[in-house]
């Protein structure tokens, strides 16, 4: 019997990018990751995006953290059933440029002189930023830093006698589907130890124009950064998408408790994509769904967080019930 040939395909379809790209714009319904967003430029657009007054969900976790940084730090060092009060070494899953995050470092050098933060971010020029902003404001904080995804190698950075803090912040896990989102709890609660501890920070259910409003703001930012992934596609893989050919869409999908952004074809027309040798043909109307936001509620963050290893300690929400700040422990 005569073996079968398969296509070879080209070499950036074997790169993370182009492997994303490849799958998602291949199959129906058509798909983008959301971590594409974050180059440079993204990252960019992102950061003035958390500035927006539609967009609520940055300022009202800084107003969380701001009130009660102090709480925070206590609660997180403080001693378990079976254990002694310890110092932090806190950890940021999707760092950014961590401007919130400051307001807990600050805090942590209040209470302990000193403390060691480990920055990780896909997106190299935000954490070059980070490390800028940190060190020059908060004498006290040692940055390390590491490019690439998150949900690896917590386990390689050292406690050294602390406990390890681990941030993920800012409604991040809001972006992975339901199944996704716990096996990324349990994938960061098997690097941890007993008694280390997560903060994580998720939106909640909330009026529905107050959270289309967030993703769909009048200056037209985010429909910049939705669009800014095919820009990406263009400059990194040698495409010819046109950014005025699709419109930015959003809406509010209640059975799933989700906000989805999607970018919809304007009309009938054609794409190549030559550093993956791929040619695409895209209907009126047909749309790229480019993200998912999940809300969540404060019932359900508990439950998810008990089933995946982890016991709640403590949490703290906006005087509006907004946004929630949860401090778990890995059991």
């Amino acid at each position: 019997m005569n073996a079968v040939t398969l296509p070879q395909l080209p070499a950036a379809a074997y790169t993370p990018l182009g492997a994303e790209v490849f799958r998602g714009l291949t199959t129906r319904p058509r798909t983008l990751s959301p971590w594409l967003f974050y180059d440079q430029e993204g990252s960019q657009l992102f950061e003035q995006i958390t500035e927006l007054d539609e967009y609520y969900l940055t300022r009202t976790e800084r107003d969380i953290f701001r009130a009660n940084a102090g709480d925070i730090i206590a609660a997180a060092s403080g001693p378990t059933p079976h254990g002694l009060e310890r110092e932090l070494t806190v950890i940021e899953l999707g760092a950014g440029t961590a401007t919130k995050t400051g307001l807990l470092l600050h805090a942590a050098v209040r209470r302990q002189q000193a403390v060691t933060y480990h920055a990780i971010d896909v997106s190299e020029s935000a954490l070059q930023e980070a490390q800028r902003n940190l060190t020059a404001a908060i004498p006290g904080v040692t940055f390390q830093s590491r490019v690439g995804d998150y949900t690896e190698g917590l386990g390689e950075i050292p406690a050294d006698g602390t406990r390890r803090l681990v941030l993920y912040i800012g409604s991040s896990l809001g972006n992975f589907e339901p199944g996704d989102a716990r096996q990324l709890l349990c994938d960061v609660r098997k690097q941890l130890a007993p008694g280390d501890m997560l903060l994580l920070g998720v939106d909640l259910v909330k009026d529905i124009p107050t959270l289309v409003a967030a993703y769909d703001d009048a200056s037209g930012v985010t429909a910049a950064f939705n669009r800014n992934v095919l820009a990406r596609i263009n400059r990194e893989l040698s495409a010819d998408f046109d950014l005025m050919k699709f419109r930015h869409k959003v809406r509010w999908n209640g059975e799933h408790s989700r906000i989805e952004m999607h970018l919809e074809s304007l009309m009938a027309h054609d794409v190549s994509i030559d550093a993956l040798d791929l040619s695409l043909t895209f209907r009126r109307g047909e749309t790229i769904h480019t993200e998912n936001s999940y809300k969540y509620t404060i019932q359900g963050t508990q439950h998810l967080l008990a089933q995946t290893g982890f016991t709640v300690v403590e949490n703290w929400t906006d005087a509006h019930r907004w946004f929630g700040v949860f401090l778990a422990r890995v059991h």
